[in-house]
């Protein structure tokens, strides 16, 4: 009888350890629902990190951004070839809220400046822009002068060709900016309004050399600002369309009290593969002296189609004709026509490389052709 209890109680331990040990079954459901806990949790943690990196950050760096492009140009017409590191420019902005802006731009010309050098360091851009409301936007500071297709966005991956056109070289002085402050006003319908007050040219009475002309802004002459005006429409999808008339009361600064004009108008259409761009512009300058060199009158007009055979590869050819002795006293022919045929071929939709021939008639005369690369981020 003394066994019996020892007995019972080593049947009741035996039974309650065979009732504490989990069976297959329950430990794997019990890993699953641990995996799938788990998994929750990584999803949790990876919506979580999208979230951050997609959220802008409060602090300045976030706000601040750097960028820039440039262009390598190598050009040869027979007797004389260059090649020229043409401009590395460097852009910074900063958005001090949602309607305050800063912008910069700082560009080294000819990749080496100094005295006797080819090259310069110039502040092209520096401004304030403040919007005033959805259809108001006014900006202060040093600006580029809003005319033509090239001198606001001249970034070596937007247009064809090595080189610029050269209406846009000769006639407008691209690229040209001022000092001063603006206004555009948008009335809907891609109608835009434009008007800017600035510093303006100071030409040599000898020559009346628009481009030439261009202070800088650098301890500029300001005896006569000039008023710029410019309607734009870009309406319809493809299509800008934009007229300019600009005012200097003496574009001499001064000198020979010489008023001047200046008319642009301008269309670019893009259709799919196809492109179309067509440019005219002229100076009206009432001076005797103007006059008596035949400078009173300055004009030229370009026609450029181009087609895009894929995302990477387009074609172009660009008519130029100019005259900047183009009034009634020039007595001989001073007309310059030039023609542009090439290929731009884009590594990246920002990084390009280009090819073209160029043949030049007219008072200038001579072939050639240009390569090129440039890039902007």
């Amino acid at each position: 009888m003394r066994l019996l209890p020892f007995a019972i109680f080593s049947a009741l331990t035996a039974s309650a350890q065979a009732a504490e040990q989990p069976t297959t079954e329950e430990l794997k459901k019990a890993l699953e629902e641990q995996a799938k806990k788990i998994e929750q949790l990584e999803a949790k943690l990876n919506t979580t990190i999208e979230a951050m990196e997609a959220t802008p950050t409060s602090n300045t760096n976030s706000r601040t951004n750097i960028g820039g492009y440039g262009e390598l140009h190598y050009n040869n017409f027979g007797t004389q070839e260059d090649i020229d590191f043409h401009r590395f420019v460097l852009f910074i902005s900063h958005k001090f809220n949602e309607r305050l802006r800063f912008f910069s731009e700082l560009e080294v010309e000819h990749s080496y400046s100094g005295e006797g050098k080819p090259g310069a360091v110039e502040l092209e851009q520096a401004y304030v822009e403040y919007d005033v409301n959805n259809s108001t936007t006014l900006k202060s500071g040093l600006f580029l002068v809003p005319v033509g297709l090239l001198n606001e966005t001249h970034e070596p991956d937007t247009f064809y060709g090595v080189e610029r056109n050269p209406i846009e070289k000769n006639v407008i002085p691209t690229t040209w900016w001022e000092a001063g402050a603006s206004a555009s006003f948008r009335f809907g319908e891609g109608l835009t309004l434009d008007f800017a007050a600035h510093s303006g040219l100071e030409v040599d009475v000898a020559d009346f050399d628009i481009r030439g002309g261009r202070q800088k802004v650098a301890k500029a002459n300001a005896d006569a600002f000039a008023y710029t005006t410019r309607l734009k429409y870009t309406g319809v999808p493809g299509l800008e369309v934009a007229a300019v008339i600009q005012h200097q009361d003496d574009i001499t600064q001064g000198i020979a009290d010489a008023s001047a004009q200046l008319f642009e108008t301008h269309v670019a259409y893009q259709s799919g593969a196809f492109g179309l761009k067509a440019l005219y512009a002229q100076w009206d300058i009432d001076s005797e002296l103007a006059d008596n060199l035949g400078k009173d009158k300055q004009n030229g007009y370009f026609v450029e189609p181009s087609y895009k055979l894929s995302e990477e590869i387009g074609f172009f050819a660009r008519y130029s004709v100019w005259d900047n002795e183009a009034g009634s006293a020039s007595i001989v022919d001073t007309e310059n026509r030039q023609v542009n045929v090439g290929v731009n071929y884009w590594l990246h939709p920002n990084v390009v490389f280009k090819f073209d021939t160029e043949n030049r008639l007219g008072a200038q005369d001579g072939s050639g052709y240009n390569v090129g690369f440039g890039y902007q981020f």
